[in-house]
């Protein structure tokens, strides 16, 4: 297989994620998977393998009868299929499938061509299997989610089809779709790898790299409400730091302020004769507002590991043994351990959690007169102060996210538990970790949305409008078109839930 036939890239999984593109195999990597498939199929014989003649994890010791082989294939699928909880939501899950079919396709693994044509049906149909959220362990890749999705490959359990539940095997009857049969090792190819932690950590890539894109913007224009001097965002700068992402930062700073005339020049107001004592304006501004290619630099840089980790991992054999045609070999070992991608996502989650912390202390500057240099009511309040309380209350709201993202960004990845009688004796609790990186994701909408109004607000009072950069004049007036100016005191979570929601789906 070559990268030009079936190579998944990110931007081929967003575009089958988000924009409705089908998924085809080439009829060249459908030859090599029946190649590997064969070879499996004649090595097996006679040879003890893991997983086709032997039990699973701790049970590997006891043999497997020829006649019980079968079985044993379903028994896993099965036995296995025990999660708990909320089901994950249909991106996920359709996430999860794109990265098992992308370990099937580096044909190393032993299954039959159905398997791999029935898993491309699932996707190309939008046929979402039940996945409950807990259950992994993360080494021995996602047994019980990966459970789950073979289970309804077997057309057992449940699946969600055209917006709602349904029998699995009813809905494939109905799409003239057969379900999967057992060959050799199918039960265990299934459920053994890393596909759903790679899953999960997919989406929530894709949402981190769009918050960048949010507090890149939000961090330009709340420098512009505040008439900061622009040498934060200076080439000069930030390049006698030898720091990639901070350079990147500064440069996308750079292009989204192109055209405004809010910000100032400090050669311009500084650099000249001077009788004040005390200046009215900051000559610095607070490290929330003039740090930013120093802090959301290694953000970015971090956004960008994850996403090299990630399409590794999607392009990756993660399952156990790896069948290998080249060498004529069948090895033993764990590509099927979740670290890769668990320590991703604790970074990730704490890369996302420095980047909401900033946008809640962004948005603290706004709402706080005394620091401010009363530039702006309390609160941003364009109403009556007293009578009125403007953005108040929603400043709660953020704060209670941002402290809950700091305590969720402890390290999943250094929490490994034995178990499976001590088989998995050190475990990735890579798909916790994710998990939590999707909770902090969502939470860091929350607090972004928040600060978008507020700075909505902000522009008003000070009536800018027409001296914003053409980047921030068009997120205004979205905004405002969701949200309209606000000086009568009204429920605002809709307002809150509307913006997020612009947040998440707004082309950038």
């Amino acid at each position: 297989m070559t990268q030009e036939e079936d190579y998944l890239s990110l931007q081929t999984i967003k575009e089958i994620l988000y924009g409705g593109k089908k998924l085809a195999i080439s009829d060249n990597t459908i030859n090599k998977i029946q190649e590997c498939y064969d070879f499996l199929d004649r090595f097996s014989r006679e040879r003890i393998i893991y997983g086709i003649n032997t039990g699973f994890g701790p049970m590997a010791q006891y043999r497997v009868s020829e006649e019980d082989r079968t079985a044993l294939q379903y028994n896993i699928i099965r036995s296995h299929s025990t999660g708990a909880g909320e089901p994950l939501p249909n991106i996920y899950v359709k996430a999860a499938m794109i990265a098992r079919l992308g370990t099937f396709l580096q044909a190393q693994s032993g299954v039959h061509p159905d398997v791999v044509k029935l898993l491309l049906a699932f996707i190309n149909n939008d046929i979402i299997p039940f996945i409950p959220e807990h259950g992994s362990v993360g080494a021995s890749g996602d047994l019980v989610q990966l459970a789950h999705l073979a289970l309804t490959l077997i057309g057992e359990g449940k699946v969600n089809y055209e917006g709602k539940w349904q029998d699995a095997g009813a809905v494939l009857k109905k799409l003239n779709i057969k379900p999967f049969e057992i060959h050799i090792r199918e039960g265990l190819s299934t459920t053994n790898g890393t596909s759903f932690m790679t899953g999960i950590g997919l989406a929530n890539l894709y949402n981190a790299q769009r918050l960048l894109h949010w507090a890149l913007t939000a961090s330009v224009l709340v420098n512009e409400i505040v008439a900061s001097f622009d040498d934060l965002m200076n080439e000069t700068l930030n390049g006698v730091r030898r720091q990639d992402g901070q350079q990147k930062v500064a440069a996308k700073l750079r292009e989204i302020a192109t055209g405004s005339q809010c910000m100032l020049k400090r050669e311009a107001e500084m650099y000249k004769h001077h009788d004040e004592k005390i200046f009215k304006h900051k000559v610095q501004p607070y490290y929330s507002l003039r740090c930013i290619p120093q802090i959301l630099g290694p953000v970015m840089e971090v956004i960008e590991n994850t996403a090299r980790v990630l399409e590794n991992e999607v392009n990756s054999a993660c399952d156990n043994p790896i069948i290998d045609v080249a060498t004529q070999n069948v090895y033993h070992g764990g590509n099927f351990h979740g670290d890769y991608v668990s320590f991703e996502m604790d970074k990730l989650k704490i890369a996302v959690t420095k980047m909401t912390m900033t946008m809640e202390r962004q948005m603290n500057y706004l709402f706080h007169d005394k620091i401010n240099e009363g530039i702006l009511p309390p609160f941003v309040n364009l109403g009556v102060l007293g009578l009125n309380y403007g953005l108040q209350a929603s400043q709660f709201t953020a704060t209670s996210t941002t402290a809950e993202c700091q305590t969720l960004s402890n390290p999943m990845y250094v929490h490994s538990i034995p178990n499976n009688n001590d088989n998995q004796d050190i475990v990735s609790m890579g798909t916790n970790s994710a998990l939590i990186a999707k909770r902090v994701i969502n939470n860091a909408y929350q607090v972004m949305a928040i600060h978008y109004m507020t700075m909505a607000q902000a522009v008003d009072y000070l009536k800018i409008q027409d001296k914003l950069a053409p980047a921030t004049r068009k997120v205004y007036d979205d905004i405002r078109k969701i949200f309209p100016v606000f000086t009568e005191d009204y429920p605002l979570y809709t307002s809150v839930a509307d913006v997020q929601e612009y947040l998440k789906n707004a082309e950038i």
